[in-house]
């Protein structure tokens, strides 16, 4: 298994539709003004945030159940910046739309600069042959609101292409992800 560069990413991207919209650099300007960055890099591509988001609340005092997930403990927001509260999360989704081939695995890190505020991305693997918008997960470590950009890099995806193809994909197993194109939240 290797990870693959700059050059294996556009080829896949502009070739095959594997981020969609693609960025073939970094772009670190939009409207006259620095943000913080998305695009292809060297040996991955940074994905920006849109701009729906679900900020978790705690008005109702019920437990976080994966298998009884209850809606009412979010805010939804459309915005250009979400505020997620001290120690709490919130949700969003990327602006790239994702497929990812049978023979790779993807893994999503968060963006130094968000890391370096106390804010924690996390994102679960993408498996081969899944594809749709990612869900993304914020967390606000820090006992102060925090301000998330959208449209803006958020998360890093480092692509990892294994010499030999997968038995069983995402896509053959019905994974309940398949497709995802808005904030998705937990199903069972």
């Amino acid at each position: 298994m290797s990870i693959k560069s700059d050059r294996w990413i556009r080829a896949m991207a502009e070739g095959r539709g594997m981020i969609e919209p693609y960025s073939a650099g970094q772009v670190r300007a939009a409207e006259g003004r620095r943000i913080v960055s998305y695009g292809t890099s060297s040996y991955g591509y940074d994905v920006r945030c849109a701009n729906e988001f679900k900020i978790f609340t705690n008005i109702n005092s019920t437990i976080v159940d994966p298998k009884q997930f209850d809606v009412n403990n979010f805010v939804d927001q459309v915005s250009d910046v979400c505020i997620i509260p001290p120690n709490s999360f919130a949700l969003a989704r990327t602006v790239e739309f994702l497929r990812i081939p049978r023979n790779v695995m993807v893994v999503c890190l968060g963006k130094s600069t968000y890391a370096r505020c106390g804010i924690i991305v996390n994102v679960t693997p993408l498996e081969p042959e899944w594809e749709g918008h990612v869900t993304l997960e914020f967390s606000n470590t820090t006992p102060l609101p925090a301000k998330i950009y959208a449209n803006e890099g958020i998360a890093q995806l480092l692509f990892f292409e294994s010499d030999e193809t997968c038995e069983t994909s995402y896509r053959d197993r019905g994974g309940k992800y398949q497709g995802q194109t808005g904030v998705t939240l937990p199903r069972t």
